[in-house]
């Protein structure tokens, strides 16, 4: 009975810690948005390039935030909608390369050992490194392309096609491509809210409250999840 209580009491804990460790993610997601727009105000074009090229280079910085609001900007007559997105899509390769080069010229028992050391920093563990090396293996080159537009996955899959030695001018082409249709996507997003956003701010400010707790929720199922398979290993 004693055992139970503990037991209880040791997941309300995980559940407070869980609660607070969300409130914290969403403060330092707000804080990266706000330097990533500040860097596209300041830089233009460069700063989306730096942006997208370390989003692909395995540090977090999403390229969700940095290429809808490049296209918000070219609704503004700020950038050019085709140059952003082939800008983007540079940076993404540029950022891809550096990712298989890491692949190519290091062991895998090195790279394993610089992830359990240094991937939290980076929001990057064994687990999800193992789950691109086995869809690597599994789908071939052909994942390099497909994997582009899949958030979760995108950026790590260039390190084991570094490894499997993929052919460099098949890796490249590839990528670009991959990345050509997700900055796209991502470009006009930001390209649409912005020609709508009259239309579209009204309701945004009337739900704003109910999408950050949704999030808040989100993030925090997700940090519990990964408290309780931390435990398990």
């Amino acid at each position: 009975m004693q055992e139970v209580e503990k037991d209880q009491r040791a997941s309300e804990c995980i559940c407070v810690l869980t609660i607070f460790s969300a409130i914290l993610e969403v403060r330092m997601l707000s804080s990266l948005s706000g330097f990533i727009i500040h860097l596209i105000h300041s830089a233009g074009y460069f700063g989306v390039f730096i942006l997208m090229m370390l989003n692909s280079a395995l540090i977090p910085i999403p390229s969700e935030v940095t290429m809808p609001f490049a296209g918000y900007l070219t609704q503004t007559g700020v950038f050019s909608l085709p140059l952003v997105i082939l800008v983007g899509s540079a940076g993404d390769l540029t950022g891809a390369l550096i990712a298989y080069a890491i692949g190519y010229f290091l062991e895998e028992t090195v790279i394993l050992n610089l992830i359990n050391k240094y991937g939290k920093f980076i929001l990057l563990s064994e687990h999800e490194y193992l789950k691109a090396v086995k869809m690597y293996k599994k789908y071939g080159s052909g994942i390099t392309f497909f994997s582009r537009l899949l958030p979760g996955i995108r950026s790590f899959i260039s390190v084991p096609a570094g490894l499997s030695e993929m052919k460099l001018a098949k890796f490249i082409l590839f990528t670009f491509l991959g990345s050509l249709v997700w900055t796209t996507i991502l470009t006009s997003i930001g390209y649409y809210l912005g020609a709508h956003w009259d239309s579209i701010a009204p309701i945004y400010s009337k739900f704003q409250l109910v999408i950050v707790a949704a999030f808040v929720i989100l993030v925090g199922y997700y940090i519990y999840h990964k408290v309780k398979k931390g435990k398990k290993k």
